[in-house]
Parts: C-alpha cells; sequence; structure tokens
C-alpha cells in the first residue's frame, strides 16, 4: 500500500499544499466527571489517533509535564486536560488496551512523558515516525507525512501556545483536533481502510 505515495516533498512542494485542520466534533475533557463517557466511546474504537502538547519551556531547566492528551475515534476528538483532571485511570486503561491501535507520531516523548503523570504500560500504540522509514519514506513528522499521505498542510502555529491556560482558544483546540486525527487518518489510509 505505501507504494502509492511519495516518498519525500520538498518544502516548496509542502507550502504549495492548501492548509486543512479537522471540523469535526471536539469534546474538550476538563472535569472528571466528563471522562467515564468519552472512554466508553474509545473502548468501542478499534483505532484512535494520539498525541500530546505539554505547555513550551523558553527557560533553561524549566520543565513542564503534559498539559493536554488527545485521542481521534471514527467521529470526534477528545481533549484530554490532564493539567486540569490528571491521568484518569479510564483513559489509561484504554491506552494500555492492546486491542486498540493508537496511532501517532513521535511517540518516544510523548509515551515517557505521561509515564510520568502517572505510571502505565502502553498498549497497542504506533509510531509513524519509526513504522515508515522502513517502508521507504524519506520524511516524517506530520507536517511532511500528512502532505505525503493526505496531500494537505498542516498549521503549527499553535504549536508553542499555553496548553495549561484556563480556556483554551478556538485556534488551540483545532489545532490540537487536527493533530490526532491526522495519526489515524494516516494509519488508515496507509492501510487501505480510508
Amino acid at each position: 500500500m505505501a507504494d502509492k505515495f511519495e516518498k519525500e516533498i520538498t518544502q516548496e512542494q509542502l507550502e504549495s499544499l492548501s492548509l486543512n485542520f479537522y471540523q469535526g466534533e471536539i469534546i474538550v475533557i476538563d472535569h472528571p466527571d466528563q471522562v467515564k463517557n468519552a472512554v466508553i466511546d474509545l473502548q468501542s474504537e478499534d483505532i484512535l489517533g494520539f498525541d500530546t502538547e505539554t505547555r513550551p519551556s523558553f527557560r533553561k531547566g524549566e520543565y513542564h509535564p503534559i498539559a493536554l492528551i488527545q485521542v481521534a475515534s471514527a467521529s470526534k476528538v477528545f481533549l484530554f486536560r490532564t493539567n486540569m483532571i490528571g491521568f484518569p485511570e479510564p483513559l489509561r486503561r484504554v491506552l494500555e488496551n492492546k486491542r486498540i491501535v493508537k496511532a501517532g507520531i513521535g511517540l518516544d516523548n510523548d509515551l515517557p512523558e505521561l509515564k510520568k503523570l502517572h505510571p502505565f504500560n502502553p498498549g497497542g500504540f504506533i509510531d509513524l515516525n519509526k513504522e515508515l522509514p522502513p517502508l521507504g519514506f524519506m520524511n516524517t513528522g506530520a507536517k511532511k507525512l500528512t502532505a505525503l499521505i493526505l496531500g494537505f498542510r498542516l498549521s503549527k502555529t499553535k504549536q508553542t501556545s499555553n496548553w495549561e491556560a484556563i480556556s483554551l482558544t478556538t485556534g488551540q483546540l483545532a489545532y490540537a483536533a487536527t493533530d490526532a486525527w491526522v495519526c489515524r487518518a494516516i494509519y488508515l489510509r496507509l492501510c487501505g481502510v480510508c
């Protein structure tokens, strides 16, 4: 299936693509009472998209834990505000479930940082950054893989915004949801499902 796609892209080619973002339902989970219903939805899925966001550090030695876990299902994206609700046990169970595929990009940092919030045993995770180079893909990362596999460009302007803010902006919500959504969409496209 990977043979159907270009394996590398130049910056010029990338910039010529149109911008796109997730336009479906986004559910922000910022209170413990909301976790149960979100997890019920997620447990019924076979494939999820996954990402995290952390408040950026601009000073040497400054550290911020993960503030947001994004999980994309077939019909919506859930944004779990870990800076407000912690890393709830029902969500940890979903992320440990080996039956459910969790597609992400660059998980080498995300998963160890999640373990700092609370120990857990990640199950069913697929890091597209690791799976695609053996298939001949020369470019990795969310922007380039989205361009190569899905044919559009991601905006990364909100990447360094404050993910610990009391309220997230519409732009932050769209950015965060898009990152998880494209991980799921790339995985599905490569598998020939969509």
